[in-house]
């Protein structure tokens, strides 16, 4: 199975270099491709330092934009899977193979790294949020998911065309309810996650319950309209 990391970063020179090499060193058949979303910090330099595989967003975009490109970077390389990872290091690189070895297994269209399952969770107002998630998805689709929040996932090859053709799909809990609803199977595999390792969060205590009132809207919406 060749997979490929899209790791979406955005003013993270602070960790950007190390979240790489320690990704290459613990999955070496993996390939990655980093999405510097318009980074005004020094993202752009790191890359061009160390030799990095990336593409170069004119300005910033938003996370769906950016990852919708490293997924049409998939399409047209011939990946048979993505892993959505972030350049924050709060992913760890020992889970991208078991979550490959999820994939090929249950024939799953997208694997979701569980805090939970893992005996962990978001804490504060993300813990709160993701279990409203949680409790709608699972009314509109009859799916347990144990973690939607949850930001590392992977993707096959049906998802990676659907991201690349679709209009509306996003690397977010709506769209992961959406595949569940369809049909698709979501599948989950326990995995600590690390304090990201550098630079700042943008999740600010009013952007993580517009998050929440967003992505909860969302997905009602998506099984209403859709």
């Amino acid at each position: 199975m060749r997979i490929l990391a899209v790791i979406p970063a955005y003013n993270e020179e602070a960790s950007l270099a190390n979240t790489v090499e320690g990704l290459v060193a613990a999955c070496p058949g993996v390939d990655y491709l980093v999405i510097n979303d318009g980074s005004m910090d020094g993202t752009e330099r790191v890359c061009v330092e160390k030799g990095l595989n990336h593409l170069r967003m004119p300005v910033n975009t938003g996370l769906t934009s950016g990852f919708r490109a490293g997924m049409k970077y998939a399409f047209r390389h011939d990946y048979d899977a993505v892993v959505q990872f972030d350049a924050d290091g709060q992913h760890l690189p020992e889970y991208v193979l078991p979550m490959a070895k999820a994939l090929e297994d249950n024939d799953a269209d997208i694997v979701i790294a569980s805090r939970a399952l893992a005996g962990e969770a978001p804490v504060g107002l993300r813990n709160v949020g993701s279990k409203v998630i949680s409790w709608l998805i699972r009314r509109t689709t009859g799916v347990i998911i144990t973690d939607p929040t949850s930001g590392m996932r992977m993707y096959n090859r049906r998802m990676i065309e659907l991201f690349v053709r679709g209009f509306d799909v996003h690397p977010e809990p709506d769209t992961v309810g959406y595949v569940a609803r369809l049909g698709g199977r979501v599948v989950e595999v326990p995995a600590r996650m690390r304090e990201r390792q550098g630079g700042e969060s943008y999740l600010t205590i009013g952007r993580s319950i517009s998050y929440m009132f967003r992505t909860s809207l969302s997905i009602l919406l998506y099984q209403w309209l859709r």
